[in-house]
């Protein structure tokens, strides 16, 4: 007769658990609770693919959970994390109980956060490229920054004052895996605007109603976008340090765009022109083609 996922030499690693007072079940809710990192620094990742998309991309495990109703995954998944691991067995109900999907995997874990700063993001990429969040409040608006924000090759996203956390469980199911390998970081806007200007980072914000069209906007020098609150936008004091503000255009009949949607397009649009800019540079009279994709996951 075959063996059982949960009989084989890597699943005899599981440690079953059956209390809400496990110490790494309790890291475990208050991370889902808060959406703030553990002592140690860890954040929680939740399903199949997260987890797969964290193996790949070389992220530092601390505890991997399992609901003993996910015996098909365990052997595969487990094979892949390394032995030190800590991995628990937990019981379906108690495993529903902790994480705040509508319909778990059967799978979780607590992963350490990358370290990063702001001198870090600014060295990162030949023009720097930033995004930054002044308040944005909808974890599902700045998981969709992030991932445009690999997909068209910034080199990190700045969390401003009164940001969801990115360690939001929303936010990181919403990043879609990109949180594992886009640096994102807090910041006081007080602070990091003068070094931004100090590295000759043009500062840009959007705007529904008036400022440069999209398409007339210069964006192949250092740039970052700074997206304000989806209701409020971008505060006063910070919007009177913006070099330029920008306007997308669209009917009428739609007052604004989705946060998220509008720093994808202008995210676009900005790989758009440094492709092109870059492509037609002449570098001893050949065209100079070093940059050929801009999807291209984002390196540490």
């Amino acid at each position: 007769m075959p063996e059982t996922p949960t009989s084989s030499n890597s699943s005899q690693r599981l440690r079953p658990v059956s209390s809400h007072q496990n110490p790494l079940l309790k890291d475990l809710r208050g991370v889902y609770a808060h959406g703030t990192l553990t002592e140690d620094g860890c954040y929680a990742i939740e399903g199949v693919r997260l987890m797969e998309e964290a193996i790949r991309s070389g992220v530092q495990f601390r505890a991997v959970f399992f609901s003993d109703s996910a015996a098909g995954v365990m052997e595969r998944l487990l094979q892949q994390i390394g032995r030190k691991v800590d991995a628990l067995l937990v019981p379906a109900k108690l495993f529903k109980d902790v994480v705040t999907s509508e319909a778990p995997q059967g799978v979780a874990a607590l992963v350490y956060a990358k370290r990063t700063s702001l001198a870090d993001v600014l060295e990162d990429g030949q023009p720097p490229l930033l995004v930054v969040a002044a308040g944005l409040q909808d974890p599902g608006n700045l998981g969709t920054i992030l991932r445009s924000a690999e997909a068209f090759g910034a080199g990190g996203v700045l969390l401003g004052e009164g940001t969801v956390s990115v360690y939001n469980p929303k936010t990181v199911r919403a990043t879609a895996g990109s949180i594992f390998r886009m640096p994102a970081l807090p910041v006081k806007l007080s602070e990091a605007i003068p070094l931004l200007r100090e590295s000759g980072v043009r500062l840009f914000a959007t705007s529904s109603h008036k400022g440069t069209s999209l398409e007339q906007a210069q964006f192949t020098g250092p740039a970052a976008f700074f997206i304000g609150n989806e209701g409020a936008g971008l505060p006063r004091e910070f919007g009177q340090q913006m070099d330029e503000f920008l306007a997308i255009p669209h009917a009428q009949t739609v007052e604004s765009l989705n946060a998220g949607i509008a720093a994808s397009i202008i995210l676009y649009e900005t790989a758009r022109q440094r492709r092109t800019s870059e492509k037609f540079q002449l570098d001893d009279g050949r065209v100079k083609t070093s940059r050929t994709s801009v999807s291209a996951p984002h390196k540490r």
